[in-house]
């Protein structure tokens, strides 16, 4: 019996707010994801009280939330998140993500998915 390769999905939604990622459904096979959630952001020179924030929600719940005050002065920071996820067969899989920004410039909000 032959295995499938490896399923590999992602969304690089640039300097949006929401990133939507939709797995279809394997109706045959229950899968296992890596799922990876990046948002990045450009720093101004000046913090005074910059922060970015991330949720990542998955099939419509929140599963992950964090709000951190911005640093890096001039450069870039991130706020990143990684799980792992079972997929039963015959389900889909729904990772949104949600970021924001006060005081620094918006760069890019990625998510990957990845079969383990």
């Amino acid at each position: 019996m032959t295995h499938p390769a490896p399923e590999h999905w992602a969304i690089d939604a640039g300097d949006a707010d929401v990133a939507l990622l939709d797995v279809p459904p394997a109706e045959a096979r229950a899968r296992r994801f890596e799922i990876d959630v990046r948002f990045v952001v450009r720093c101004p020179d000046r913090l005074a009280e910059a922060w970015h924030a991330l949720t990542v929600e998955l099939d419509g719940k929140r599963h992950w939330q964090r709000r951190i005050p911005t640093s890096n002065p001039g450069q870039t920071d991130s706020l990143d998140y990684h799980c792992r996820v079972e997929v039963p067969a015959g389900a889909p899989l729904r990772i949104r993500a949600l970021a924001q920004a006060h005081g620094a410039r918006r760069l890019q909000l990625r998510i990957d998915a990845e079969e383990a």
